[in-house]
């Protein structure tokens, strides 16, 4: 029997812009919608969960039956897979989530997040000596920088994570992307096998469009976020949008509506 496409969609830089909507966001979620597609919404973000995602998009009245995971979503799921005590550095509202497993005294792990304007040389050295002396360390996600205003790019939690790794010479267990597990996460809650071709949507060439395209999938850029053009990156989309309006054109196509 036939089966459409899965479909991966980012959140930030794609539906979300500085908070507010992305200029044509009902068109695409009510397509989505009324065509059925298979469609999940997939972010990295560590500034907000699953259920934060759902009340912007009800919020500003937009479709809200898409199923959805944050990299904060995943590493409180894996938190509560493997660890009874943890130390966590992220925004308060997304700590919040981890609420019972904190144990800042002697954690089993240290889980590392968005601390937006937080980072200090002081943070810094507290997860790197609860590191060195025994915990693991988790990475919500590894992004190098990231937009929180427009034309504004600041260095992100990835950067961070990578100087603990070098420092204490001990490798982050990743949990978002451009993790592939994360990925397939999003794939086995739809019902699809791990060898299942799947489209993604996204406005970051190195955490949304190449681990997709590793893991076989097609791929959607859209310049509403992160990446602009000209693109100068030798990764290459399968299909360049310039707003949503555009992506709903491409999956037409795709899907043959």
């Amino acid at each position: 029997m036939y089966r459409p496409l899965p479909f991966l969609i980012d959140f930030d830089g794609v539906i979300n812009l500085y908070g507010e909507p992305a200029p044509h966001s009902k068109k695409f979620l009510d397509f989505i919608f009324k065509h059925n597609l298979p469609a999940f919404i997939l972010s990295n973000s560590t500034l907000r969960a699953a259920k934060d995602v759902k009340g912007f998009l009800e919020k500003h009245d937009l479709f809200t039956k898409i199923p959805i995971m944050t990299a904060a979503d995943a590493a409180l799921k894996y938190v509560e897979n493997n660890y009874k005590r943890i130390s966590v550095y992220c925004v308060e509202n997304v700590k919040k989530e981890f609420e019972k497993f904190l144990d800042d005294n002697n954690p089993q792990a240290v889980v590392v997040g968005d601390l937006v304007e937080g980072w200090s040389v002081e943070i810094l050295n507290e997860i790197f000596l609860k590191v060195k002396n025994g915990a693991d360390l988790i990475a919500m996600h590894m992004n190098r920088y990231w937009s929180p205003q427009k034309d504004k790019f600041v260095l992100d939690a990835g950067s961070f994570i990578s100087a603990i790794e070098y420092a204490t010479e001990k490798k982050a267990v990743l949990l978002g992307k451009p993790s592939s597990i994360y990925f397939q996460s999003a794939l086995d809650k739809l019902g699809y096998s791990a060898d299942t071709p799947f489209l993604m949507l996204g406005d970051d060439l190195e955490m949304d469009i190449s681990p997709a395209q590793k893991m076989g999938g097609k791929t959607i850029l859209i310049l509403t976020g992160k990446t602009k053009f000209p693109i100068t990156a030798s990764i290459t989309p399968d299909f360049i949008a310039n707003d949503l309006s555009d992506v709903v054109d491409i999956l037409s196509k795709i899907y043959s509506i």
